[in-house]
């Protein structure tokens, strides 16, 4: 079979079995480059290119043509028809797409798909202040395996500020505290301080407070560093198992 296949839907889940009963593990977003391991009746197995994760997508809406010169820094952007009608459908945050035409409001990116030129960068841009990407997901509802405007959750969202930058980063939790390089002994928090715990990890905004997708809120919210580690020890029976901090 083929490698490098690039999803053209706005968005889909990722199952770990073919069937939508199944878990969802995580999602896959417009331009996301791919490859097909196998394929079982209307689904696909693939692995991503971009951190090797694995699961089953349906059969359907990709492609192995595409060459993304620009991609979304919004948290969603509309999809315009031809006439420049608003429709149901959303871009998420760093799909990637190619420019088919534009003019000085919009940009076509599919024949009769049109989106706002401000809600895109080129693909090669760089956004080095975390807090404007992990901010844009402020009061999204929380979302296992989510990593969208729909529902996100708390390993998707540090994950994504990496995608965005094309830098690599694993996607779930349990890999991202083997990859990230540890300093447990800091005793002073510090504006971009990354806290992993068994299974669920935050970024310090400043020494005082820090922003999570946080299960049992429901959502991406801003919390007290210090409250939420006795509050996740308290609830949980868990304690801080790594600090790392965030490139850039």
């Amino acid at each position: 079979m083929k490698n490098n296949y690039f999803y053209k839907k706005p968005l889909s889940n990722i199952y770990k079995k073919p069937s939508e009963v199944s878990e969802v593990t995580s999602q896959i977003i417009y331009g996301e480059k791919f490859k097909i391991l196998s394929k079982n009746k209307s689904w696909l197995r693939i692995k991503t290119s971009y951190d090797n994760y694995i699961g089953y997508i349906k059969d359907e809406n990709y492609t192995d043509d595409h060459n993304p010169t620009h991609k979304i820094f919004a948290l969603k952007t509309n999809i315009f028809n031809k006439k420049k009608d608003k429709t149901k459908y959303f871009l998420p945050f760093a799909s990637k797409f190619s420019i088919i035409k534009e003019n000085k409001k919009f940009v076509e990116f599919e024949k009769n798909k049109w989106i706002l030129k401000k809600d895109i960068r080129k693909i090669n841009h760089e956004e080095k202040n975390y807090l404007k990407i992990l901010k844009l997901f402020l009061k999204t509802k929380y979302v296992w395996g989510g990593k969208t405007y729909k529902g996100i959750d708390c390993s998707a969202i540090l994950q994504l500020f990496y995608y965005y930058n094309n830098e690599f980063y694993p996607r779930d939790t349990k890999d991202q505290l083997k990859y990230s390089k540890s300093n447990i002994k800091i005793k002073k928090f510090k504006k971009g301080d990354v806290l992993f715990w068994k299974g669920h990890v935050a970024v310090c905004i400043n020494a005082k407070n820090l922003i999570h997708a946080y299960g049992p809120k429901k959502k991406v919210l801003i919390m007290s560093i210090t409250k939420t580690i006795d509050r996740i020890e308290r609830t949980a029976n868990l304690i801080v198992k790594k600090i790392s901090s965030i490139r850039y």
